[in-house]
């Protein structure tokens, strides 16, 4: 019985536990080699690209940064079949004027690129990289843009730090520390149950067998029989 109720008391906290330690941060999430992904589909009204950003920054991720054909592959053929994304998606990436090249959000390194044919002499100020869903490519587009059609984030496995909030960390954190101290009063009170048993001492967890009569009852029955022996 005691065993039984321990079980049923800390699944849901082991349960948790897992979930605060697991590779992606939920089942809402993508997992593809080293990263997590999820397409936030909310279209939403923005003044620059950090409000896009903070779409991400907000789930404890950045925005998407592609670094081999692979990882864009997969990211194409995820849009078509469970994300349903629009045709153009903004990458998470930025034209640093001051050594005039793009960089990632992420400050990952730029390892990779896709773009279409386009002017290289391009006035880049101002300057964001959008993924055409249909044939892969990337395209130079203006960041100041109204809105945007769904916002794709990426983290890394593990779930890093860098990326949590405090109340994030916090959380688990507790939800851990109180699992381990659960476990711990569990073993210990089962010890005392088990040696109590062993002793033939009855505790809260036994259930020793009783008499369906009291006391006062018994010494009644005694005193009755004792009463009729004498008028035999």
């Amino acid at each position: 019985m005691a065993r039984a109720a321990l079980s049923y008391l800390l699944l849901p906290l082991l349960g948790l536990a897992a979930a605060a330690v697991a590779d992606c941060p939920s089942s809402t999430w993508v997992q593809f080699q080293d990263s997590c992904y999820i397409f936030l589909q909310k279209t939403i009204k923005v003044e620059s690209i950090e409000d896009a950003r903070n779409q991400c920054t907000d789930h404890g991720a950045d925005m998407i940064s592609i670094h081999n054909e692979e990882e864009n592959a997969f990211i194409l053929d995820t849009l078509k079949k469970q994300w349903k994304g629009p045709d153009n998606i903004l990458l998470g990436m930025f034209f640093d004027t001051d050594d005039e090249s793009f960089k990632w959000f992420d400050k990952s390194n730029m390892t990779f690129g896709k773009w279409t044919d386009q002017d290289d002499e391009e006035d880049l100020v101002d300057t964001c990289a959008y993924l055409h869903t249909t044939t892969g490519e990337w395209k130079k587009g203006n960041c100041e843009v109204s809105s945007v059609q769904g916002t794709l984030c990426k983290a890394a496995i593990p779930y890093e730090k860098k990326y949590l909030s405090d109340n994030h960390i916090l959380i688990s954190a507790l939800v851990i520390a109180s699992t381990v101290i659960l476990t711990v009063l569990g073993a210990i009170v089962w010890f005392l149950y088990k040696r109590n048993l062993d002793s033939g001492f009855t505790t809260v967890f036994s259930t020793a067998p009783q008499s369906p009569y009291n006391d006062d009852c018994v010494l009644v029955v005694a005193e009755e029989n004792e009463h009729a022996v004498q008028f035999h």
